[in-house]
């Protein structure tokens, strides 16, 4: 738990540490208790552990400090359904969850469903991945960070979406 004024209490150190080394275009992948996060991390992402807490409690502190990025389509991620699941009619309410942390948020993005074995390939060039203790089936998220301009430049932004 971290003490800081404006800094929600459920991000770690380590976390907060890997978002603020996140640059444009960078991905985190908020991973369920299911993922093999410490396998995918032995290709490079770094491994950050928020055991115990529910990826809709992370993302929606997350969102509060990550830009997502808006220059390029599916900044958001999840994984798909495999064909088994899809056949069985299987439902994933947490992805409702997402939408509407992501609408909270002010953000209008759909999420990109990824096959499985391509969502592992994915999260290997992550710059980190978050090992939760989510336990929704088919609970991953990627998040690509986007940027934050200066304020000189959002006050300019600001003027021509009004014209």
């Amino acid at each position: 738990m971290v003490m800081l004024k404006g800094i929600p209490e459920l991000l770690s150190p380590e976390l907060l540490f890997a978002l603020a080394k996140m640059g444009h275009g960078d991905e985190i992948v908020l991973a369920d208790a299911n993922f093999p996060t410490s396998s995918i991390c032995q290709c490079g992402p770094v491994e950050v552990r928020a055991d115990g807490l529910s990826i809709p409690q992370l993302l929606e502190s997350i969102l509060k400090l990550l830009p997502l990025d808006t220059y390029e389509p599916n900044s958001v991620v999840i994984m798909d359904l495999v064909e088994s699941d899809k056949a069985r009619g299987l439902q994933i309410p947490v992805w409702e969850t997402y939408k509407s942390l992501l609408l909270k948020a002010g953000l209008k993005v759909d999420l990109e469903n990824m096959e499985r074995f391509a969502f592992y390939e994915r999260a290997k060039k992550a710059f980190a991945v978050v090992a939760t203790g989510e336990t929704s089936l088919y609970g991953n998220i990627i998040l690509r960070k986007g940027v934050i301009a200066s304020q000189e430049q959002h006050m300019d932004l600001n003027l021509s979406e009004t014209k």
